[in-house]
Protein backbone atom coordinates (compact mmCIF):
# COMPACT_ATOMS: atom_id res chain seq x y z
CA UNK A 1 0.00 0.00 0.00
CA UNK A 2 1.68 3.51 -1.02
CA UNK A 3 2.56 5.79 2.26
CA UNK A 4 0.98 9.25 2.14
CA UNK A 5 4.36 10.43 1.07
CA UNK A 6 4.08 8.14 -1.75
CA UNK A 7 0.32 9.28 -2.84
CA UNK A 8 1.49 13.02 -2.23
CA UNK A 9 4.11 12.48 -5.09
CA UNK A 10 1.64 10.84 -8.01
CA UNK A 11 0.88 13.60 -10.13
CA UNK A 12 -3.02 12.97 -10.61
CA UNK A 13 -5.26 15.55 -11.06
CA UNK A 14 -6.76 14.12 -8.00
CA UNK A 15 -4.14 14.07 -5.98
CA UNK A 16 -3.38 17.53 -7.46
CA UNK A 17 -6.98 18.87 -5.96
CA UNK A 18 -6.52 17.44 -3.09
CA UNK A 19 -3.42 19.27 -2.18
CA UNK A 20 -4.81 22.44 -3.36
CA UNK A 21 -7.38 21.73 -0.73
CA UNK A 22 -4.68 21.21 1.88
CA UNK A 23 -2.50 23.79 1.04
CA UNK A 24 -5.84 26.82 1.13
CA UNK A 25 -6.88 24.80 4.40
CA UNK A 26 -3.77 25.27 5.93
CA UNK A 27 -2.99 28.89 4.51
CA UNK A 28 -6.13 29.91 6.40
CA UNK A 29 -4.71 28.58 9.62
CA UNK A 30 -1.74 30.32 9.88
CA UNK A 31 -3.18 33.68 9.14
CA UNK A 32 -1.41 36.84 9.50
CA UNK A 33 1.29 34.68 10.45
CA UNK A 34 2.90 34.19 7.02
CA UNK A 35 3.53 35.97 4.13
CA UNK A 36 3.67 34.62 0.51
CA UNK A 37 5.45 36.14 -2.69
CA UNK A 38 5.13 34.74 -5.76
CA UNK A 39 7.90 35.51 -9.05
CA UNK A 40 5.85 36.04 -11.80
CA UNK A 41 7.69 32.61 -13.41
CA UNK A 42 5.68 30.42 -10.90
CA UNK A 43 2.98 27.61 -11.75
CA UNK A 44 -0.81 28.60 -11.68
CA UNK A 45 -1.25 26.42 -8.48
CA UNK A 46 1.23 28.12 -6.79
CA UNK A 47 0.83 31.57 -7.71
CA UNK A 48 -2.81 31.38 -6.38
CA UNK A 49 -1.52 31.00 -2.73
CA UNK A 50 1.04 34.48 -3.45
CA UNK A 51 -0.43 37.61 -1.03
CA UNK A 52 1.69 39.39 -3.93
CA UNK A 53 3.37 38.76 -6.82
CA UNK A 54 6.09 40.25 -8.75
CA UNK A 55 9.37 40.36 -10.64
CA UNK A 56 12.59 40.63 -8.91
CA UNK A 57 12.46 44.12 -8.35
CA UNK A 58 8.65 44.28 -7.13
CA UNK A 59 9.35 41.23 -5.06
CA UNK A 60 12.36 42.98 -2.99
CA UNK A 61 10.04 46.15 -2.27
CA UNK A 62 7.63 43.76 -0.60
CA UNK A 63 10.31 42.36 1.66
CA UNK A 64 11.55 45.42 2.84
CA UNK A 65 8.14 46.87 3.35
CA UNK A 66 6.50 43.63 5.17
CA UNK A 67 6.41 44.33 9.17
CA UNK A 68 3.81 42.07 10.37
CA UNK A 69 4.37 38.43 9.12
CA UNK A 70 6.43 35.94 11.13
CA UNK A 71 7.74 34.16 8.19
CA UNK A 72 7.61 35.19 4.26
CA UNK A 73 7.42 32.03 2.20
CA UNK A 74 9.25 32.84 -1.12
CA UNK A 75 7.94 31.36 -3.85
CA UNK A 76 10.80 31.57 -6.10
CA UNK A 77 14.26 31.17 -6.75
CA UNK A 78 17.51 30.75 -3.82
CA UNK A 79 19.02 34.53 -4.47
CA UNK A 80 15.42 35.99 -4.15
CA UNK A 81 14.84 34.49 -0.84
CA UNK A 82 18.36 35.59 -0.04
CA UNK A 83 17.49 38.81 -0.92
CA UNK A 84 14.16 39.46 1.51
CA UNK A 85 16.59 38.00 4.34
CA UNK A 86 18.88 40.93 3.87
CA UNK A 87 16.40 43.35 3.38
CA UNK A 88 13.85 42.00 6.50
CA UNK A 89 14.80 41.92 10.52
CA UNK A 90 15.91 38.96 11.91
CA UNK A 91 12.45 38.26 13.48
CA UNK A 92 10.93 37.77 10.46
CA UNK A 93 11.94 34.09 9.00
CA UNK A 94 12.12 33.50 5.21
CA UNK A 95 11.60 29.90 3.92
CA UNK A 96 12.10 29.02 0.60
CA UNK A 97 9.91 25.42 -0.18
CA UNK A 98 12.84 23.97 -1.93
CA UNK A 99 16.22 24.22 -1.44
CA UNK A 100 16.73 22.90 -4.65
CA UNK A 101 15.35 25.90 -6.14
CA UNK A 102 18.70 27.51 -7.19
CA UNK A 103 19.50 29.71 -10.17
CA UNK A 104 21.86 29.08 -13.17
CA UNK A 105 22.38 32.53 -13.92
CA UNK A 106 23.57 33.48 -10.38
CA UNK A 107 25.58 30.16 -10.10
CA UNK A 108 27.96 31.72 -13.39
CA UNK A 109 29.42 34.12 -10.90
CA UNK A 110 31.06 33.37 -7.74
CA UNK A 111 33.16 35.56 -5.19
CA UNK A 112 36.21 34.13 -5.81
CA UNK A 113 36.05 34.45 -9.41
CA UNK A 114 35.32 37.94 -8.74
CA UNK A 115 37.72 39.29 -6.38
CA UNK A 116 40.28 37.65 -9.00
CA UNK A 117 38.44 39.64 -12.30
CA UNK A 118 38.45 42.87 -9.54
CA UNK A 119 42.77 42.24 -9.48
CA UNK A 120 42.48 42.11 -12.75
CA UNK A 121 41.23 45.38 -13.67
CA UNK A 122 42.30 47.53 -10.53
CA UNK A 123 46.00 48.34 -11.76
CA UNK A 124 44.52 49.12 -15.33
CA UNK A 125 42.43 51.44 -13.33
CA UNK A 126 45.23 52.72 -11.66
CA UNK A 127 46.95 53.29 -15.26
CA UNK A 128 43.66 55.17 -16.81
CA UNK A 129 42.66 56.61 -13.68
CA UNK A 130 38.94 55.61 -14.35
CA UNK A 131 36.47 54.57 -11.45
CA UNK A 132 34.85 51.23 -11.84
CA UNK A 133 31.73 50.87 -10.57
CA UNK A 134 30.73 46.90 -9.81
CA UNK A 135 26.86 46.57 -10.61
CA UNK A 136 25.45 43.36 -9.97
CA UNK A 137 22.16 42.21 -10.96
CA UNK A 138 20.16 40.70 -8.51
CA UNK A 139 20.38 37.33 -9.95
CA UNK A 140 23.14 36.92 -8.48
CA UNK A 141 24.79 35.64 -4.74
CA UNK A 142 24.31 37.56 -1.59
CA UNK A 143 27.97 37.58 -1.75
CA UNK A 144 28.27 39.46 -4.90
CA UNK A 145 25.89 41.90 -3.58
CA UNK A 146 28.14 42.33 -0.96
CA UNK A 147 31.25 42.57 -2.66
CA UNK A 148 29.50 45.62 -5.12
CA UNK A 149 28.26 47.20 -1.76
CA UNK A 150 31.42 47.16 -0.34
CA UNK A 151 33.28 48.76 -3.62
CA UNK A 152 30.72 51.75 -3.76
CA UNK A 153 28.03 49.60 -6.40
CA UNK A 154 24.92 48.74 -6.28
CA UNK A 155 22.40 45.87 -8.22
CA UNK A 156 19.58 46.41 -10.35
CA UNK A 157 16.84 44.06 -12.08
CA UNK A 158 15.56 43.88 -15.17
CA UNK A 159 13.26 46.96 -14.97
CA UNK A 160 15.91 49.64 -13.56
CA UNK A 161 18.73 48.04 -15.43
CA UNK A 162 18.92 51.66 -17.51
CA UNK A 163 18.38 53.62 -14.04
CA UNK A 164 20.65 52.02 -12.04
CA UNK A 165 23.63 52.19 -14.97
CA UNK A 166 22.95 55.64 -15.81
CA UNK A 167 23.75 56.07 -11.56
CA UNK A 168 27.03 53.72 -11.68
CA UNK A 169 28.12 55.28 -15.10
CA UNK A 170 27.29 59.36 -13.10
CA UNK A 171 29.73 58.23 -10.43
CA UNK A 172 32.50 56.62 -12.22
CA UNK A 173 33.97 55.34 -15.77
CA UNK A 174 33.31 52.19 -16.20
CA UNK A 175 30.68 49.50 -14.99
CA UNK A 176 31.71 46.07 -13.87
CA UNK A 177 28.13 44.64 -14.85
CA UNK A 178 27.45 40.95 -13.22
CA UNK A 179 26.31 38.38 -14.13
CA UNK A 180 24.35 38.54 -17.25
CA UNK A 181 26.00 39.61 -20.25
CA UNK A 182 22.91 39.90 -22.25
CA UNK A 183 20.80 42.43 -19.79
CA UNK A 184 24.02 44.62 -19.72
CA UNK A 185 24.85 44.71 -23.26
CA UNK A 186 20.95 45.52 -24.02
CA UNK A 187 20.98 47.92 -21.12
CA UNK A 188 23.94 49.78 -22.14
CA UNK A 189 23.55 50.51 -25.99
CA UNK A 190 19.99 51.24 -25.64
CA UNK A 191 21.63 54.10 -23.33
CA UNK A 192 23.60 55.10 -26.56
CA UNK A 193 27.08 53.11 -25.69
CA UNK A 194 28.42 51.85 -28.68
CA UNK A 195 29.08 47.67 -28.67
CA UNK A 196 32.87 49.00 -29.25
CA UNK A 197 32.69 50.35 -26.39
CA UNK A 198 31.74 46.98 -24.48
CA UNK A 199 33.99 43.98 -23.82
CA UNK A 200 33.54 40.61 -22.26
CA UNK A 201 35.13 39.31 -19.24
CA UNK A 202 35.12 35.51 -18.83
CA UNK A 203 36.50 33.83 -15.76
CA UNK A 204 37.55 30.65 -17.05
CA UNK A 205 40.41 32.88 -19.56
CA UNK A 206 44.12 33.90 -18.18
CA UNK A 207 42.97 37.94 -17.32
CA UNK A 208 39.15 37.65 -18.46
CA UNK A 209 40.40 36.02 -21.84
CA UNK A 210 41.49 40.15 -23.51
CA UNK A 211 44.15 41.95 -24.17
CA UNK A 212 44.47 44.73 -20.99
CA UNK A 213 44.15 47.71 -24.03
CA UNK A 214 40.45 46.52 -24.71
CA UNK A 215 39.90 46.29 -20.84
CA UNK A 216 40.99 50.13 -20.59
CA UNK A 217 39.11 51.23 -23.90
CA UNK A 218 35.64 49.66 -22.62
CA UNK A 219 33.01 51.56 -20.63
CA UNK A 220 31.32 48.54 -19.96
CA UNK A 221 32.74 45.30 -18.90
CA UNK A 222 30.23 42.45 -19.00
CA UNK A 223 30.79 39.17 -17.38
CA UNK A 224 30.32 36.41 -19.28
CA UNK A 225 26.78 34.98 -17.50
CA UNK A 226 23.37 34.28 -19.06
CA UNK A 227 20.12 32.79 -18.53
CA UNK A 228 19.59 29.45 -20.03
CA UNK A 229 16.20 30.22 -20.21
CA UNK A 230 16.22 33.22 -22.34
CA UNK A 231 18.82 31.79 -24.78
CA UNK A 232 16.75 29.82 -25.89
CA UNK A 233 15.36 32.20 -28.28
CA UNK A 234 16.50 32.61 -31.66
CA UNK A 235 16.83 35.43 -34.13
CA UNK A 236 15.30 32.98 -37.02
CA UNK A 237 11.97 32.60 -34.49
CA UNK A 238 11.41 35.96 -35.04
CA UNK A 239 11.05 35.76 -38.58
CA UNK A 240 9.13 32.97 -38.38
CA UNK A 241 6.80 34.30 -37.15
CA UNK A 242 6.43 37.45 -38.92
CA UNK A 243 6.79 35.50 -41.61
CA UNK A 244 3.64 33.21 -40.69
CA UNK A 245 1.72 35.85 -38.97
CA UNK A 246 1.74 39.29 -40.73
CA UNK A 247 1.44 42.07 -38.29
CA UNK A 248 2.76 39.96 -35.28
CA UNK A 249 4.49 41.87 -32.47
CA UNK A 250 7.66 40.65 -30.92
CA UNK A 251 8.06 41.36 -27.00
CA UNK A 252 11.10 40.18 -25.54
CA UNK A 253 12.89 40.34 -22.35
CA UNK A 254 16.28 41.42 -21.84
CA UNK A 255 17.52 38.81 -20.95
CA UNK A 256 17.60 37.26 -24.34
CA UNK A 257 20.55 38.07 -26.91
CA UNK A 258 21.40 41.55 -28.22
CA UNK A 259 20.28 40.21 -31.78
CA UNK A 260 17.22 38.96 -30.57
CA UNK A 261 16.35 42.04 -28.81
CA UNK A 262 17.64 43.92 -32.16
CA UNK A 263 15.01 42.00 -33.99
CA UNK A 264 12.11 42.68 -31.41
CA UNK A 265 9.74 45.31 -31.21
CA UNK A 266 9.53 45.83 -27.24
CA UNK A 267 11.83 44.84 -24.28
CA UNK A 268 11.52 44.86 -21.09
CA UNK A 269 11.29 42.96 -18.05
CA UNK A 270 8.10 40.73 -16.70
CA UNK A 271 6.38 43.27 -15.29
CA UNK A 272 6.61 45.24 -18.21
CA UNK A 273 5.73 42.70 -20.70
CA UNK A 274 2.88 41.89 -18.45
CA UNK A 275 1.72 45.86 -18.50
CA UNK A 276 2.53 45.78 -22.04
CA UNK A 277 -0.03 42.57 -23.07
CA UNK A 278 -2.71 44.15 -20.46
CA UNK A 279 -2.31 47.30 -22.27
CA UNK A 280 -2.70 45.83 -26.07
CA UNK A 281 -5.49 46.31 -28.63
CA UNK A 282 -8.01 43.88 -29.01
CA UNK A 283 -7.38 41.52 -32.09
CA UNK A 284 -3.69 42.47 -31.54
CA UNK A 285 -0.94 39.38 -32.38
CA UNK A 286 2.61 38.61 -29.80
CA UNK A 287 4.91 36.27 -29.60
CA UNK A 288 6.43 36.50 -26.29
CA UNK A 289 10.30 35.57 -25.47
CA UNK A 290 10.10 35.04 -21.57
CA UNK A 291 9.56 31.91 -19.49
CA UNK A 292 6.70 29.97 -20.69
CA UNK A 293 4.68 29.85 -17.42
CA UNK A 294 4.48 33.82 -17.51
CA UNK A 295 3.48 33.36 -21.56
CA UNK A 296 0.60 30.87 -20.91
CA UNK A 297 -0.84 32.91 -18.25
CA UNK A 298 -1.00 35.89 -20.17
CA UNK A 299 -2.56 33.55 -23.02
CA UNK A 300 -5.38 32.58 -20.71
CA UNK A 301 -6.25 36.05 -19.50
CA UNK A 302 -6.36 37.64 -22.86
CA UNK A 303 -7.98 35.31 -25.02
CA UNK A 304 -8.98 38.60 -26.96
CA UNK A 305 -5.64 38.35 -28.53
CA UNK A 306 -3.11 35.50 -30.45
CA UNK A 307 -0.52 35.06 -27.97
CA UNK A 308 2.46 32.51 -28.24
CA UNK A 309 5.83 32.16 -26.84
CA UNK A 310 8.20 32.94 -29.05
CA UNK A 311 10.25 29.61 -29.33
CA UNK A 312 8.58 26.39 -30.72
CA UNK A 313 10.64 24.61 -27.62
CA UNK A 314 9.54 24.99 -24.28
CA UNK A 315 10.71 27.66 -22.37
CA UNK A 316 11.05 26.93 -19.04
CA UNK A 317 12.61 27.95 -15.74
CA UNK A 318 13.21 24.33 -14.44
CA UNK A 319 14.78 25.19 -11.00
CA UNK A 320 12.13 27.64 -10.28
CA UNK A 321 9.19 24.96 -11.17
CA UNK A 322 10.97 22.87 -8.49
CA UNK A 323 8.95 25.11 -6.20
CA UNK A 324 5.57 22.71 -6.54
CA UNK A 325 2.48 22.11 -4.18
CA UNK A 326 3.96 19.78 -2.65
CA UNK A 327 6.61 21.67 -1.71
CA UNK A 328 4.64 23.92 -0.39
CA UNK A 329 2.21 22.53 1.80
CA UNK A 330 5.25 20.56 3.59
CA UNK A 331 6.19 23.65 4.30
CA UNK A 332 3.44 25.50 5.51
CA UNK A 333 2.34 22.43 7.77
CA UNK A 334 5.69 22.19 9.30
CA UNK A 335 4.82 26.04 10.44
CA UNK A 336 1.71 25.84 11.54
CA UNK A 337 2.32 22.32 13.43
CA UNK A 338 5.53 24.00 15.22
CA UNK A 339 7.75 21.27 13.41
CA UNK A 340 11.09 22.24 13.61
CA UNK A 341 11.93 20.53 10.25
CA UNK A 342 10.35 23.99 9.18
CA UNK A 343 14.25 25.46 9.79
CA UNK A 344 16.13 23.17 7.08
CA UNK A 345 13.90 25.25 4.66
CA UNK A 346 15.14 28.68 6.83
CA UNK A 347 17.63 31.19 4.32
CA UNK A 348 19.59 33.10 6.36
CA UNK A 349 22.29 35.36 4.93
CA UNK A 350 25.34 35.56 7.43
CA UNK A 351 25.93 39.03 9.14
CA UNK A 352 29.15 39.75 7.50
CA UNK A 353 27.76 39.36 4.15
CA UNK A 354 24.23 40.67 4.54
CA UNK A 355 25.76 44.08 5.92
CA UNK A 356 27.80 44.87 2.64
CA UNK A 357 24.79 43.54 0.55
CA UNK A 358 22.03 45.54 2.34
CA UNK A 359 23.83 48.60 1.31
CA UNK A 360 24.00 47.43 -2.40
CA UNK A 361 20.30 46.37 -2.26
CA UNK A 362 19.44 49.93 -0.48
CA UNK A 363 21.33 51.52 -2.74
CA UNK A 364 19.26 50.09 -5.52
CA UNK A 365 15.84 50.83 -3.74
CA UNK A 366 16.64 54.88 -3.21
CA UNK A 367 18.05 54.77 -6.75
CA UNK A 368 14.54 53.50 -7.80
CA UNK A 369 12.72 55.57 -5.40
Amino acid sequence: MDTEAEILEQPTIDTEEALIERIAKVRKELGSRVFILGHHYQRDTIIQFADKTGDSLGLSKYSAEQTTSEFIVFCGVHFMAETADILTPKSRKVILPDLKAGCSLADMANIDQVEECWDDLIPLSRTTQDKIIPVTYVNSTAAIKAFCGRHDGTVCTSSNAEKVLQWALDRGDKVLFLPDQHLGRNTAYKMGIPLEKMAIYDPFLHGGGEAPQVYERAKIILWQGFCSVHMNFRPQYVDIFREKYPGIKILVHPECTFEVVQKADYCGSTSYIIKTINEAPYGSKWAIGTENHLVNRLKNQHPDKFISPLSPYACQCSTMYRIDPVHLLKSLEALNQGDPAWRDNQITVPDEIAVDARIALERMLEITG
